[in-house]
């Protein structure tokens, strides 16, 4: 990148927050502080009302704004990829937030961006796989109320179905945040019943109302309970080699049971899985017990052992009942 497209593009960095460190920008374009400085007081010179703020960092003067930029053809695609994946992925309130925003952005576009993205635009989809749940996935604006909770730092009242125990509880809660996992979307929050952190699934929450509640304490991040809940659970490294003729047959739950590296071999595959229950594991594998080659562990092999005894065993009880 030469220097007058960094300048740009620190300029529209500058304009996305209200702070931006300059550790952050040397970070993203890998230059060095005395680089950033010295390009940030070019920026100043240009007359952009760049205000420094010691040990803090840069911000633009209130009020001021880049005339509409252009978009190279790769971001405008990667716009187009994006509206797929929030279409499919996120709640009906993102979801017309979103496209109310790309109409602004198609706005700005160049005619043959323009052009480009109605060109390919059938040419990608997205699919959700099918799951079945104990409720019926929501249609409403639970994302973004959620976000607003956080944000005003106000508790939120829920209707939750349990899963485990079959109920339906009404809860106050105080939300960190979102994540999605596993094709659905989980609410952290601190429930005020359990007077702890509790994983909420959204497709779970029949209904959600921002309460005039404030948070009753100071909460760890998103990111700190997710490393947490990381460093908590214990796992266990496998090894395992399969013909390549059923490889296609582990599908994406290949990465739903921890995969983390896949090696061609040559005859077949041989993948590595970070799981937290050998057990768990030892009953998914199981189904390709003819074929598949344990490398590792050996606790593995004697727990797949073990539940292929349990199963002729089952077999040869039922089968006695009808000599």
């Amino acid at each position: 990148m030469n220097r007058i497209d960094r300048l740009t593009a620190i300029l529209i960095h500058l304009q996305s927050r209200r702070l931006v460190k300059a550790q952050e920008i040397a970070d993203r374009f890998n230059i060095s502080l005395r680089t950033v400085y010295r390009d940030v007081k070019a920026i100043e010179e240009s007359g952009v009302p760049v205000i420094g703020e010691a040990g803090q960092g840069y911000s633009i003067m209130e009020g001021y704004r880049l005339p509409p930029v252009m978009f190279t053809k790769e971001e405008a695609l990667s716009f187009l990829t994006a509206e797929k994946l929030v279409e499919k992925f996120t709640d009906a309130g993102t979801r017309d937030s979103f496209q109310s925003a790309m109409y602004k952005v198609r706005a700005v576009l160049r005619s043959s961006e323009k052009d480009l993205l109605e060109n390919v635009e059938s040419f990608i989809e997205v699919f959700r796989q099918c799951t079945t749940t104990s409720a019926a996935e929501p249609d409403s604006r639970l994302q973004q109320t959620i976000l607003k909770s956080v944000a005003s730092r106000k508790s939120v009242k829920i209707q939750y179905f349990s899963n485990y125990k079959r109920e339906k509880t009404s809860r106050l809660i105080e939300p960190l945040g979102l994540f999605f996992m596993s094709n659905q979307w989980h609410l952290i929050a601190y429930c005020r019943m359990r007077q702890d952190y509790r994983d909420f699934r959204l497709d779970r929450i029949s209904d959600l109302q921002i309460s005039e509640e404030p948070y009753s304490k100071k909460h760890i991040t998103l990111q700190e309970y997710l490393q947490k809940e990381q460093n908590d659970l214990p796992l266990t490294e496998v090894v395992i080699q399969l013909p390549k003729k059923y490889i296609h047959y582990l599908g994406d739950q290949k990465y739903y049971m921890g995969l983390i590296r896949e090696t061609d071999l040559g005859e077949c595959f041989e993948l590595q899985f970070m799981t937290p229950s050998l057990m768990g594991f030892a009953r998914w594998i199981i189904m390709f017990g003819d074929v598949v080659t344990i490398a590792q562990p050996a606790q593995l092999i004697e727990k797949l052992a073990a539940l292929a005894q349990s199963v002729v065993d089952k077999i040869q009880s039922v089968s006695g009942t009808f000599e």
